[in-house]
């Protein structure tokens, strides 16, 4: 018995006279379908949009907040009238300060704030709260420990302004810039972790640098400075947005209002006000107080002393303790009755969630740290900004080989390559323009801390506006140039204007002003290297890929006869 022959299902459902030949060829007609992206296309996508949208203002907040490690050091560069700090004993100077608040500077204030020179500054910060003008009615000084006077000095914001700048930015009000920095740092948290995610090889790339490779050199830079730092950098990223979490997730002390106040105490140093009675009263010893403090804390461990309705009976004391030399950032503070000295509350430990937002918040800030592991922590930031920064150059490199005319780009490629130029070139010079103003501006000078904040904007503008008039080579080199020409001069007129040059500085021993000097040179080398290395690169052009069938269809054409002087004898 004969078995019925196999018939293939295609076969089966072929139209009559269609042969097997035309079906094959309709088959490789038929567009296959796109092959979906996988997890680390997918998380390549995500790295480089979330990266690019936000990060030029992320260099910018990355930047300043590196230098801001030394934003004690930066105030003390740019107030050359003060002398180095020194020892002083913080009860002593503490009942001097008070005595002077209550007799000169603030008679009339119903609160006095009080904050003690450290190693780092050398003067007293005092701020009062002007009688009689609202809310917003503040006083402030800067005042010699050893006398209690004022420190005549020059007005400016020094390293405060690089502190605030990132993560309040300017010329707008500190909670839009707080909102603003709050989502560049959920940006760049998403940008760390989907960056893993792409690169399945990062920790076998951290060891390769391929140098003189362009595109490659650029992505083998990233990935180096990425994994340099990688616990760092999420950490700051993290731990930048725990800082502000109350404003930012306010739900839960919305719903709850009772709960909100207890954490509004948890959280920070915040004492009740209390009334005046509007009778008469002796102020307590206070240097009694700070001597209470020391023993349970420690010497030096006194940052701060606040003092509401003095002269009256409801006077109150506050004394807090020292951010530095901890790592747990939570107040601690001892409340004071002002009349009788008597201990009212000693808050030193809070809760563990309390606990642990402090300890983060304090990783971030690092004022826990010694010198040594203040420049650590200054240079794994500044490969982080680095990190930024090649980022947002590897986005135009990359995209340049693949442009029609890579002299005539599109206007968003051009607008992208233009503020990385001002953002990173750009920024060196503005900050370094802002130190200059620092010595040049007139002394007088009304608003002169303003002044030199308005000249940094003003210098910042000009590069951008400059790098939209060169090309993009040349915008590189000449403002990578110009800041290593204004770093390099720095010390220089630093030494012409001051009595504190560089020469002098280390005759003297004045290390802070040595180091910064030093430091600023170091810069500039590093500037004029950056603007060295980039007159010299030539890209390389790529050959034109042949066109298919182009080589087939000259071999298959006959050669054409030689005629004339093209026949050689």
């Amino acid at each position: 018995m004969s078995r019925p022959p196999v018939t293939a299902p295609d076969a089966a459902l072929r139209p009559a006279g269609e042969s097997a030949a035309a079906t094959a060829r309709t088959a490789a007609r038929t567009p296959r379908q796109p092959k979906p992206p996988g997890i680390r296309q997918t998380m390549s996508d995500l790295h480089i949009w979330t990266g690019l949208l936000v990060g030029w203002i992320l260099y910018a907040m990355f930047l300043t907040g590196t230098v801001s490690y030394f934003r004690e050091e930066i105030s003390a560069w740019m107030r050359p009238e003060l002398s180095a700090a020194r020892a002083v004993d913080a009860p002593a100077v503490t009942q001097r300060m008070v005595d002077a608040m209550g007799a000169h500077h603030a008679p009339t204030s119903s609160q006095w704030n009080i904050g003690l020179p450290t190693a780092r500054n050398p003067v007293v910060n005092g701020y009062w709260i002007e009688a009689g003008q609202g809310r917003r009615g503040y006083g402030s000084g800067t005042f010699d420990p050893a006398t209690g006077e004022r420190v005549q000095a020059r007005h400016t914001q020094g390293g405060d302004f690089f502190y605030a700048f990132h993560f309040n930015l300017h010329y707008m009000s500190p909670m839009w810039g707080r909102w603003i920095a709050g989502l560049c740092a959920m940006f760049m948290l998403v940008a760390i972790v989907s960056g893993v995610i792409t690169h399945k090889k990062i920790f076998t790339d951290f060891f390769t640098f391929r140098g003189g490779k362009g595109q490659r050199s650029w992505l083998d830079a990233h990935s180096a400075l990425s994994v340099l730092g990688l616990p760092f950098h999420f950490m700051i990223t993290y731990s930048g947005l725990i800082t502000l979490m109350v404003m930012y997730m306010p739900w839960g002390g919305m719903a709850v209002p009772q709960a909100r106040t207890e954490a509004f105490a948890e959280l920070s140093a915040y004492v009740a006000p209390v009334k005046p009675a509007g009778v008469q009263a002796p102020l307590a010893r206070v240097d009694a107080m700070v001597r209470e403090a020391e023993r349970r804390w420690g010497t030096g461990q006194v940052g701060r002393v606040l003092v509401n309705n003095a002269f009256d009976t409801e006077a109150r004391v506050v004394v807090s303790r020292a951010e530095g030399g901890r790592v747990d950032f939570s107040p601690q503070f001892l409340l004071f009755d002002g009349v009788s000295g008597q201990l009212l509350q000693a808050k030193e430990q809070v809760s563990g969630a309390a606990e642990t937002r402090g300890v983060l918040y304090g990783l971030h800030l690092g004022r826990f740290a010694d010198t040594t592991t203040r420049w650590l922590y200054f240079l794994v930031s500044l490969a982080g900004t680095a990190m930024v920064g090649t980022g947002l150059v590897l986005w135009t490199v990359k995209r340049r080989q693949k442009l029609p005319d890579p002299e005539r780009p599109y206007v968003g490629f051009r607008l992208v390559e233009r503020l990385n130029i001002a953002s990173i070139a750009g920024l060196s010079v503005a900050m370094t323009a802002f130190l200059w103003g620092n010595r040049l501006l007139p002394l007088s000078l009304a608003d002169r801390a303003a002044w030199e904040i308005h000249l940094f904007f003003i210098a910042w503008a000009a590069t951008l506006a400059y790098a939209c008039c060169r090309p993009a080579k040349r915008a590189w080199v000449e403002l990578l140039g110009l800041a290593a020409v204004l770093l390099a001069l720095l010390p220089l007129l630093n030494a012409l204007t001051t009595d504190r040059g560089l020469p002098a500085s280390v005759l003297a021993g004045d290390w802070v002003y040595a180091t910064f000097d030093a430091t600023l040179l170091v810069f500039a080398v590093g500037h004029g290297w950056l603007a060295w290395r980039t007159w010299r690169h030539r890209p390389r052009v790529k050959a034109a890929r042949p066109v298919a069938g182009a080589v087939e269809r000259a071999l298959a054409e006959p050669a054409p006869l030689a005629t004339g002087a093209g026949v050689r004898r």
